[in-house]
């Protein structure tokens, strides 16, 4: 498994993967994030799934770049390409890996902005090669291990969130899904891309440079619980209960 999620806001957008990779029994840390470029033109990819068919599928989409059919000045058209490059994985892969009991499960997210588009997009491809273009009345797109994490975002993010406030929501649902998922660790990459700049700005945190905010959120949550609103809980502990059996 994995965690990745990607947030498409009014001041740009974010995107934030862990670097956990389970194979059996070996635990090993490898980048789920890649920055392209073509042209003046750059966007981000994060992917999910089968590592085989990833890096294949990137081998490919790199070569394609060098010689496109068609000038890349919106940012969906690079998404086709790469969306035709997971296609032609699948037709030369898919059988063999479905024989020896593996799913061509390779999912991606894609972000970026053009010089012809007139903000910045979010994009998330199924392993089938189709794709959803990320609106503004859900902004973000989680692939791998979301159960965790999406009750965050969900309950916090909107798109007017400013890139601040984003970053550290991302974070708190990465450390929600590191907690309660074995398969999901540091060290993290984060990817920001502001709106018109045409520049992608990365990054990377390990655990230690990120443990004190875990532990804070932590205390922050048990805090809450204390000095949430209990009347209802006073009913149960002092009243008398309605039915009993």
């Amino acid at each position: 498994m994995t965690f990745c999620v990607g947030m498409r806001l009014k001041e740009g957008i974010i995107g934030l993967a862990d670097n956990l990779i389970i194979t059996g029994n070996e635990a090993i840390r490898a980048k789920k994030v890649t920055s392209h470029r073509t042209g003046n033109n750059s966007f981000f990819l994060m992917t999910s799934g089968l590592r085989s068919a990833r890096d294949k599928t990137i081998t490919y989409l790199d070569e394609a770049l060098e010689h496109p059919e068609e000038p890349l000045d919106r940012i969906y058209k690079a998404v086709n390409l790469f969306s035709k490059q997971l296609r032609k994985v699948k037709e030369e892969d898919g059988e063999a890996l479905s024989e020896s009991g593996f799913t061509f499960n390779m999912y991606s997210i894609i972000g970026g902005q053009f010089e012809d588009d007139p903000e910045p997009q979010l994009f998330l491809v199924y392993p089938q090669g189709n794709w959803i273009n990320v609106g503004t009345t859900s902004p973000y797109v989680i692939i791998g291990e979301s159960k965790y994490g999406k009750p965050i975002i969900k309950r916090t993010l909107t798109y007017d969130t400013s890139l601040d406030t984003a970053l550290r929501i991302a974070y708190l649902a990465f450390d929600s899904s590191r907690i309660n998922a074995i398969d999901v660790d540091f060290p993290i990459d984060v990817i920001v891309y502001r709106t018109n700049s045409f520049y992608l700005e990365q990054y990377r945190f390990s655990e230690s440079e990120l443990a004190y905010i875990s532990e804070w959120w932590q205390e922050r949550l048990r805090k809450s619980a204390e000095e949430m609103p209990a009347e209802w809980v006073r009913k149960i502990l002092n009243g008398k209960p309605q039915s009993a059996a």
